[in-house]
């Protein structure tokens, strides 16, 4: 049974799949809601990953072509973006590559800022790059690599079933909430604290009293004051 297709006017950025994974609200304010804050993490983010590449840009070393910023797409994820470096290794095993002799193995390499997290949405974001290179150059990759700034080492993650699975299952979830234009509620957790979105997402104001309870428990208040009051002379 072959998997449903999405249309190009309904491509999510496939970059949105890490900011989902992380906080499916976060991602609603972004995408859905068009929302942004730039805070000092953010914007070293962005520093880093333009001293990575500048455009789309290839060069040849040794047996591996080097290409960054590379766009790709997905008609069965229904996303599209680009990848930080794509390694094209030669390999008897790989594939054929239009004007350039041999056989080539594809690795992708994410670059972020800080060390690797316990958390998988650095792998989630991977593994969707993985699936669109998988579509457009009709081969298969096991493996791949995340790239940490604080660090400054490769992070090696093999591309399991499982991790495939849970990416089309979050997408599908993706564009389920941004057809209805839906933004999920807060769920307070410790890295709101990080969150770019933290003054705009307003987390505490989200859980704390409306203001029709807020007034009915001052004018109570107020009123056993009263009629305290009025008791005591």
């Amino acid at each position: 049974m072959m998997e449903s297709e999405y249309k190009e006017e309904d491509f999510l950025q496939l970059s949105g799949l890490q900011h989902f994974t992380f906080c499916r609200r976060q991602w609603a304010l972004i995408h859905i809601e068009q929302q942004w804050n730039e805070n000092v993490l953010t914007m070293k983010g962005n520093l880093f990953h333009e001293k990575v590449h500048d455009g789309y840009s290839s060069e040849k070393r040794k047996n591996v072509i080097i290409s960054r910023g590379m766009p790709i797409h997905s008609r069965t994820l229904g996303v599209s973006g680009e990848c930080d470096v794509v390694e094209f290794v030669q390999d008897e095993e790989g594939i054929t590559l239009s004007n350039r002799e041999g056989k080539y193995a594809l690795y992708p390499v994410e670059y972020k800022r800080g060390k690797a997290k316990i958390t998988d949405e650095d792998r989630m974001q991977l593994t969707a790059q993985v699936i669109c290179l998988e579509e457009m150059f009709l081969t298969t990759i096991p493996e791949a690599y995340l790239f940490y700034g604080e660090t400054r080492r490769r992070e090696h993650v093999e591309i399991t079933d499982a991790l495939k699975e849970e990416c089309r299952k979050l997408l599908k979830e993706m564009h389920q909430l941004y057809a209805r234009g839906y933004t999920p509620r807060v769920r307070k957790t410790k890295k709101c604290e990080a969150c770019s979105l933290k003054s705009i997402c307003l987390p505490k104001l989200e859980k704390s009293k409306n203001v029709v309870a807020y007034i009915s428990e001052h004018m109570e208040y107020e009123e056993s004051v009263t009629q305290g009051g009025e008791e005591g002379r």
